[in-house]
């Protein structure tokens, strides 16, 4: 498969990546979601990254950039997130005794910040945007000498994130369609560039944010644009690519297939029908792949290859909106009944 020659990243430096995560992050498990299959008419499977321990995919990028930086004698790292990443680089960062520093924006959710203090981390809050964080901690890293570990735009985080590609084509070979919550784009890359270099036919999905989808407005404008951050039930899937994106921004151009947008209603009814029908508890990025097939945005020609695997990426919801999510759910539902026994 061809990779952009402007891209130092090859398939070799997935697999090294695993070698590195060895013992250090969890192989997850891909089950299959009979509702879900029922609805879509072909077999669909949840790549399940919530059992990660900070609780989503971050943990695989952050450890394999760590790893390699921790053999350089590298002893501070600073970086910018909308919470996962930051969580993921915190963990890694004190297994393998480096001082971690995270920025984050003040749209990042309350449990998402204090999860980052909790696991030893400096955390500084600066700005109303995840750009504006990112700001902060490129001035930290110029200013102070941090070393800077990018949250997505980085060879070493994309191939961490590649290695959930590896696990999905070995665990199911026949896969035919993948479909991966897009923001930056170092999970989908990476994902991408695993997936169609064993299978070139292997279909590639982003699902993404109809508010605020920088990765697809920039797609669609042929080059990196900006956009506004808006607050959203799928926070991780905010921020914008960077205008200087040096590597997701090609290799997700290179490799895409689709982009489904959607709106915030559709990822609220996905959060509630992971935690009615799957028993899973989901934040909003990783309800994105659950939703497009609840929605039925999927192109029927792309389900009816074979078996689709939908990425879900992460359990980091507070616990209070879930409840509300659920609870109003519920009340809908009992409103729905009784006006139905009215009649």
């Amino acid at each position: 498969m061809s990779v952009p020659s402007s891209v130092d990243l090859s398939p070799a430096d997935i697999y090294r990546a695993r070698a590195r995560l060895d013992g250090r992050v969890c192989r997850t498990p891909l089950v299959e979601a009979p509702v879900l299959s029922a609805l879509a008419g072909t077999p669909v499977y949840l790549k399940l990254e919530t059992v990660q321990p900070t609780g989503s995919f971050k943990l695989r990028g952050a450890t394999n950039a760590l790893a390699r930086l921790a053999k350089t004698g590298c002893a501070r790292v600073v970086t910018a997130s909308t919470g996962n990443h930051g969580r993921a680089l915190a963990y890694a960062a004190r297994a393998l005794g480096i001082d971690a520093t995270v920025c984050l924006s003040r749209l990042v959710p309350a449990n998402k910040v204090d999860a980052v203090r909790a696991l030893g981390a400096q955390v500084r809050v600066s700005g109303q945007s995840q750009d504006e964080a990112e700001h902060e901690a490129l001035r930290l890293a110029r200013e102070e000498g941090f070393a800077y570990v990018p949250p997505f735009d980085d060879p070493f985080v994309i191939a961490g994130q590649g290695t959930i590609g590896l696990e999905i084509v070995e665990a199911l070979p026949d896969v035919a369609n993948i479909v991966v919550p897009l923001s930056g784009g170092g999970l989908f890359a990476g994902i991408a560039l695993a997936a169609k270099s064993a299978n070139r036919a292997i279909g590639l999905t982003g699902v993404t944010l109809a508010r605020g989808a920088a990765m697809h407005a920039s797609l669609a404008a042929g080059k990196p644009v900006l956009v506004e951050e808006l607050d959203t039930l799928a926070d991780s899937l905010g921020g914008g690519i960077g205008l200087d994106n040096r590597y997701t921004y090609a290799l997700t151009r290179e490799l895409i297939d689709q982009t489904v947008l959607l709106d915030e209603a559709s990822i609220a009814r996905a959060i509630v029908h992971a935690y009615r029908h799957e028993r899973l508890v989901v934040e909003g990025a990783a309800a994105v792949g659950m939703a497009a097939v609840l929605d039925r945005v999927l192109p029927a020609e792309r389900i009816e290859r074979g078996p689709l695997v939908l990425v879900v990426t992460g359990a980091n919801i507070g616990m209070d909106l879930h409840r509300r999510l659920i609870a109003a759910d519920g009340s809908q539902t009992k409103s729905q009944s009784s006006s139905r026994t009215t009649r």
